[in-house]
């Protein structure tokens, strides 16, 4: 077929529309990659003639199961499970499990499609994956938790294998939850390997991993300031998120001299116009994990702050640099035209697909500097690679070259951006470099394989 026969974006976009109906999230990730891409393969004929592109947007399998299990009142409970494996091109199936009323197949297939293109980036060799289940382990005693965990692994173990499908933690799945799947899945298949990433220290996990993705957003953020000759020191930020990720964020800003002012849950946000520095991230982490706490509370510990419910995002505190660092589009296009009128100049996403498709075009279009998710946020799955090679090997590094390691592959992660984003002015187009670097490398080795 010539090139000029080939179908345009919007002929591919209503394809992917009308093969994934009513699917939101999905195609909005689909979208936000194919406008990059389809410039990119313009006049690259094998990528058309093998539709590359199509193939990478269709998940290889998904996986669609019943969670049966029972609650302390001895009630029988239903919940559905789901495994999207979206490409192995490059690796096993790689991705996190998340457990939250909001899960539904359309949120796990952008997931699972946004992860073949991070894992990509990182330069290991992981394919892209996601899954869940939309149970709510908020307010469940630890027994319901357990079997729960242990019903989902008995049906998920089949299709999972550290060769084959490698699920790590995500929303609501934490160590408690890695945990009883690895043992459910080691009673059932008498098997000890590396099957899950994310697990205890004494049962084959990683140092590092839990600070990994705050620390990675932190340290891309770092090295795009960089470009212009600037750095985190002295910088106003804005996060959003009080969880693990946005935790570590702050922590890593602020000990490179960053002034974090905001940190957020569902409810809303709290603004310390003193700073959040480590011993008041310490208190969120104990408030968060331990003691299930509200972030509100956060205003009656510490006076000079205050609490916006309802809600509320903190776009529209001025800063510096914002980390978008809870979930998928909790930053709009007026949100984001805020944050540039307020004379924000970074923003680096913590998060999975935070910003939505007007926000993006608004950062993209102010020449900010804007790391998008899929490479800023990639420090967490690059621990879980390295989980992975530690399983396989046998051994655990320590933290010291673990850092090191997490630190090399943001670096490795930033200058792969820069080889397809970088323009003849000097800008760099962090979305468009992540997008075709990381669509490259999983794009040459489906033609390695052929028609599969």
């Amino acid at each position: 077929m010539a090139v000029s026969d080939h179908v345009d974006l919007e002929g591919f976009m209503a394809g992917v529309e009308r093969r994934n109906p009513g699917q939101i999230e999905f195609v909005q990730a689909v979208r936000e990659v194919a406008q990059d891409i389809f410039e990119f393969i313009a006049d690259k004929e094998d990528y058309h003639r093998y539709q590359i592109l199509r193939r990478i947007a269709e998940p290889d399998r998904v996986i669609s199961f019943r969670v049966c299990w029972q609650d302390d009142a001895g009630a029988v409970r239903v919940q559905r499970g789901w495994r999207v494996q979206n490409n192995n091109s490059i690796g096993p199936y790689k991705g996190g499990m998340r457990f939250h009323p909001s899960v539904n197949e359309s949120i796990l297939k952008f997931l699972a499609f946004e992860q073949t293109f991070k894992n990509s980036l990182t330069g290991l060799p992981m394919g892209g994956g996601k899954g869940g289940s939309n149970f709510n382990p908020k307010g469940k005693s630890d027994n319901e938790v357990m079997r729960f965990c242990q019903s989902f692994m008995t049906e998920l173990y089949r299709h999972v294998g550290a060769d084959v499908d490698v699920p790590a933690g995500d929303i609501g799945v934490g160590g408690r939850e890695i945990g009883y799947m690895f043992g459910q899945y080691k009673r059932i298949t008498g098997q000890f390997t590396g099957v899950l990433t994310g697990k205890g220290l004494e049962f084959g996990g990683s140092l590092v991993r839990t600070e990994a993705t705050g620390y990675g957003t932190v340290c891309f953020l770092q090295s795009t300031l960089k470009t212009r000759g600037q750095s985190i020191e002295g910088k106003q930020i804005v996060i959003s998120g009080s969880g693990n990720v946005a935790t570590h964020a702050a922590e890593m800003a602020a000990r490179l001299g960053g002034k974090v002012l905001t940190l957020s849950d569902s409810e809303g946000f709290i603004h310390d116009p003193d700073g959040i520095d480590q011993a008041k991230i310490d208190w969120v982490k104990a408030h968060k994990t331990k003691r299930r706490g509200r972030i509100s509370d956060y205003a009656l510990e510490f006076p000079g702050a205050t609490f916006t419910g309802g809600g509320a995002r903190p776009w529209g505190v001025p800063c510096d640099v914002a980390l978008p660092c809870a979930t998928q589009n909790e930053l709009n296009g007026a949100e984001a035209a805020m944050l540039v009128n307020n004379g924000c100049i970074a923003v680096a996403e913590g998060a999975n697909m935070p910003t939505d498709l007007e926000g993006v075009g608004v950062f993209r279009a102010a020449r900010i500097l804007y790391a998008p998710g899929k490479a800023a946020n990639a420090g967490g799955v690059a621990v879980s690679g390295l989980e992975m090679s530690q399983n396989s090997l046998r051994i655990s590094w320590s933290q010291e070259e673990l850092t090191k390691r997490l630190f090399e592959i943001m670096d490795g992660i930033h200058d792969r951006c820069l080889e397809f984003g970088a323009e003849p002015d000097g800008h760099i187009d962090y979305v468009r470099g992540a997008n075709i670097a990381g669509f490259k490398k999983v794009a040459d080795a489906m033609l390695a394989f052929g028609v599969v």
